[in-house]
C-alpha cells in the first residue's frame, strides 16, 4: 500500500500514485523492516529536481520494478527540503563513499537505519558504465539474503565512521583581520577571470561569497573585491543562468560561460541574489544591479507568492514541449529564430535575436537558445527592447508553464523577507515590504508552534496555510530570525525584534554544544545515526554560520552579552576553514566581516511624519558598514520613555538634537555625536553620502 496520498509535501505527492509501496520517514516503516527482515531502500529527492523525474519515470512507475522493489524491500520516500536532516546524514555517507552525492539519493538501510549502500541517479538499463536499477535491486536483496554478516559488517563499520565524523571543534577563537586577507586571497586564486564566479562547469551563483567580498570591501577599499562581486554579478546578469525576460535566477549553469542553465528556480537563490544586486547597488549605484535586485524580487512576488502570504519553494525544471506533448526540461524558455519571428515579425524578430543571442544553430537543444545578452550585442533603443521583451513575455505566458512547488519553507521564506523588505526600503518600493511583512506574518502565525505544554518552537515547512509536521532545524531559526531583524531595521516596528530574540533564545538552549558549536537539529529533536552538524554553506548559508550573524545583530540590537559571546563562539569555525575553503564558508566569513566592523549600531529618532527622520533613516539603510544595525522610532514625550524605546532598546535616551530629527552611531562601546545632518551621517558610517542613489 501506497502510503504517501496523505502527506502535505509536493515531492512526495507526485509519488503517491506510484505502484511502489512508499513509506514516509517514520519509525513505523523500519519496524516493519524488521518485522519482514528486509532491508529498507531509502529514496531521497525534491519536487523540482530534473533527473528525480526522470528515475521516477523510468523505474518508481514501471510495474514490473514495483513489483520487484514492494516484495524485497520497505521503500522510504523523503522530502530533502522537508527533512534536511535525514537528507544530510545520508548525503554525508553517500559522498564519502562514491566521492560525489546529488539527487535523487539512493540509499539501502539495515531495519536499524545504518546504510549499507548508495548512489544516486540509477537507469533502467546499464550505461555509462552504471549498473541499471534493477541489478542494483537485484545484488543487494542477494546480499542481504546470501551474505548477512557482510552486509552487517559493512553496515557498522560506515556507523561507525559516520559517528567519528563529529567536528573537533576546540573552541576556536573567531577570525580577525588576517583570517579575512587570506580567504579573499584564496578566494582570487579560483576566480574565473574571464567569466566571472568560481571553478568550472557546473558553475553555481556564489550568493554567500559575493556577500562577502561587498563586505570586505566595504570595511578595508579592497578594490579587487568589489571588482571580483560586480564583475561576477554582471555575468550572472547577462547569462542564461538569468531569465532574461521574467527576472530571476535557475538553479546553476552547465557551462563555465553561464549560457544554458539548469531550469528549476529555487527561492532560496533568488532570495539571496535578490540581497546580493541590491547590496551591489548600494556600494556602486549600478543602474544593473538595481535593475536585477527589483525584477528578481518581482519575479518572486509574481510567480512564487502562495495565497497565504508565504513563499512557494521552487518552479520545475520540466515543462511539456508544445512539439511533442511531453515533459522537456527548459521547453518554457527556450526559443528559436523561427519563433521569435513568429511573435515579433520578422525585423523585431531579427533584432531580439540579435540582442538576445540566438542562433539558427541553437544554444541549447533542437535548435534552441536561450536569452541572454551578450557583451557584443547590438546597441539598441531601451525602450524598443523593453516592448520586444514584454511581448515575448506575454506569448511565453501562453506555454504550460513549470510546475510548482507549493510548499513554504521557513529557513528560505526568512531570506525572502530580507530581501524584499530591504529592497522595497532601497528603492522606493512599499509593496515589496509590504509582501516581506506578510509573509513574516505567515511564519508567526503559521509556523510557531507550541507542543506538550512547551514553549513554541519553529515548523519546518507549511502547505495551503496548514503546518507541516516536521521540526524546524538551525537554519530555520536563524534565516527567520534574520529575516526578523531585517523587517524591524526596515519599518521600526519593533515586535520583529522580539520574534527574532525568541528564536535565538531557542537557539541558545537547544541547538548549541558545551564548546560554542551549533548543531543542526535540536537537542531533543529526532534521534539519527548520527546528529548533523555542518558549519559550511550549500546553496544557502549553513544554519551555524547563519545563526552566528543573527545572534551577532541581535546582541548589537540589545547589548546582550550572552548573545554576543555565542557568536563569537560559533564563529571559531571560521576562523579554521575561512582561509582554506572560503568558497564553502562564504555567508561565516560575512558574519566575521561584520564582527570586524562592530557591528556599528544607528539609531534614528524623530516623529514619525517627519521628513528629515525619513531621510536619516534612508541614510543608515543604505550604509555599507557591514552588518550594521539600525532602530528607528519616535523620541521621548516630556522625558517619559519613547514610544519604541521598549521594543528598540538602542533607542533608549536617544532625543533629538535642537528639536530635529537626530541619528546616534556607537561601535565598540564608543559613541559618535549624534547628527541631524544625513551626510555627517554617512560619513560616520563610511559611506559617501549619496551612495547607491
Amino acid at each position: 500500500m501506497n502510503r504517501l496520498a496523505g502527506v502535505t509535501s509536493p515531492y512526495l505527492l507526485q509519488h503517491a500514485d506510484n505502484p511502489v509501496d512508499w513509506w514516509p520517514w517514520e519509525p513505523e516503516a523500519f519496524e516493519e523492516a524488521k518485522r519482514r527482515d528486509v532491508p529498507v531502500l531509502l529514496s531521497v529527492g525534491y519536487s523540482a529536481c530534473h533527473w528525480c523525474h526522470v528515475m521516477a519515470h523510468e523505474s518508481f512507475e514501471d510495474d514490473d520494478t514495483a513489483a520487484y522493489m514492494n516484495e524485497h524491500f520497505v521503500n522510504v520516500k523523503v522530502d530533502c527540503e522537508e527533512r534536511p536532516d535525514v537528507d544530510a546524514v545520508y548525503m554525508e555517507a553517500v559522498q564519502a563513499a562514491t566521492g560525489q552525492g546529488g539527487w535523487p539519493m539512493t540509499v539501502f538501510l539495515t531495519p536499524d537505519a545504518e546504510p549499507f549502500y548508495f548512489g544516486t541517479y540509477f537507469p533502467p538499463e546499464p550505461r555509462h558504465g552504471m549498473p541499471s536499477f534493477a541489478q542494483v535491486l537485484e545484488g543487494i536483496s542477494t546480499a542481504w539474503t546470501g551474505r548477512r554478516g557482510e552486509v552487517a559488517e559493512v553496515a557498522q563499520r560506515i556507523t561507525q565512521d559516520l559517528a567519528g565524523r563529529q567536528l573537533d571543534y576546540g573552541r576556536a577563537a573567531a577570525p580577525g583581520p588576517e583570517e579575512a586577507a587570506q580567504a579573499l586571497l584564496a578566494l582570487t586564486r579560483e576566480y574565473d577571470a574571464a567569466r566571472g564566479g568560481f571553478g568550472g562547469a557546473p558553475k553555481f551563483p556564489p550568493s554567500m561569497v559575493l556577500e562577502f567580498l561587498l563586505r570586505h570591501h566595504a570595511r578595508t577599499g579592497a578594490e579587487g573585491a568589489l571588482q571580483m562581486a560586480a564583475d561576477t554579478c554582471e555575468a550572472m546578469a547577462r547569462g542564461g543562468i538569468y531569465d532574461q525576460l521574467g527576472g530571476g535566477f535557475a538553479r546553476y549553469s552547465v557551462d563555465r560561460e553561464w549560457v544554458v542553465p539548469h531550469f528549476e528556480k529555487m527561492l532560496y537563490d533568488n532570495a539571496l541574489l535578490c540581497r546580493v544586486y541590491a547590496h551591489l547597488w548600494r556600494a556602486t549605484g549600478s543602474d544593473l544591479a538595481r535593475r536585477v535586485a527589483l525584477e528578481t524580487a518581482d519575479f518572486m512576488v509574481r510567480e512564487l507568492r502562495t495565497p497565504e502570504g508565504g513563499f512557494a519553494s521552487a518552479l520545475d525544471a520540466d515543462s511539456e514541449d508544445p512539439r511533442t506533448g511531453k515533459p522537456a526540461e527548459g521547453a518554457y524558455y527556450a526559443w528559436t529564430p523561427a519563433q521569435l519571428e513568429e511573435v515579433l515579425g520578422a525585423e523585431d524578430g531579427a533584432l531580439a535575436a540579435a540582442c538576445f543571442g540566438v542562433t539558427q544553430e541553437g544554444t541549447f537543444e533542437h535548435g534552441a537558445s536561450v536569452l541572454r545578452l551578450p557583451q557584443d550585442g547590438p546597441v539598441v533603443d531601451a525602450g524598443r527592447i523593453a516592448g520586444i521583451r514584454q511581448r515575448l513575455l506575454e506569448a511565453r505566458a501562453a506555454r504550460p508553464a513549470p510546475g510548482r512547488d507549493d510548499k513554504v519553507v521557513a529557513a528560505w521564506n526568512g531570506l525572502a523577507v530580507a530581501a524584499l523588505a530591504e529592497c522595497g526600503a532601497y528603492f522606493d518600493r512599499p509593496d515589496l515590504v509590504e509582501r516581506a511583512t506578510e509573509a513574516a506574518d505567515l511564519l508567526v502565525r503559521v509556523h510557531f508552534r507550541a507542543e506538550d505544554g512547551r514553549a513554541p518552537r519553529l515548523a519546518r515547512t507549511s502547505k495551503d496555510g496548514q503546518v507541516g509536521a516536521n521540526a524546524g532545524v538551525l537554519e530555520d531559526y536563524g534565516d527567520v530570525a534574520e529575516g526578523f531583524l531585517a523587517l524591524a531595521a526596515v519599518t521600526g516596528e519593533g515586535v520583529w525584534l522580539e520574534f527574532a530574540g525568541f528564536l535565538l533564545d531557542l537557539v541558545l538552549d537547544r541547538f548549541t554544544a558545551e564548546d560554542g558549536s551549533l548543531y543542526d537539529t535540536a537537542h531533543d529533536a529526532e534521534q539519527l545515526i548520527r546528529r548533523p552538524q555542518d558549519p559550511t554553506d550549500t546553496a544557502a548559508p549553513s544554519g551555524w554560520t547563519a545563526a552566528a550573524g543573527a545572534l551577532l545583530s541581535y546582541a548589537a540590537h540589545t547589548g546582550s552579552e550572552a548573545h554576543r559571546t555565542a557568536a563569537e563562539r560559533a564563529l571559531g569555525v571560521v576562523r579554521a576553514l575561512g582561509p582554506r575553503v572560503p568558497r564553502f564558508i562564504g555567508h561565516g566569513l560575512s558574519v566575521a566581516e561584520a564582527l570586524l566592523d562592530g557591528p556599528r549600531e544607528v539609531a534614528v529618532v524623530g516623529r514619525p511624519d517627519d521628513p528629515a527622520r525619513a531621510e536619516l533613516h534612508r541614510t543608515a539603510l543604505l550604509a555599507t558598514a557591514p552588518g550594521a544595525v539600525v532602530a528607528v522610532g519616535e523620541p521621548a514625550a516630556d522625558g517619559g520613555p519613547g514610544a519604541a524605546e521598549g521594543e528598540f532598546p538602542l533607542l533608549a535616551g536617544r532625543t533629538p538634537v535642537e528639536g530635529r530629527a537626530a541619528a546616534y552611531v556607537c561601535r565598540h562601546f564608543v559613541c559618535e555625536r549624534p547628527t541631524a545632518d544625513p551626510a555627517e551621517l554617512a560619513a560616520q558610517l563610511g559611506t559617501a553620502a549619496g551612495s547607491g542613489s
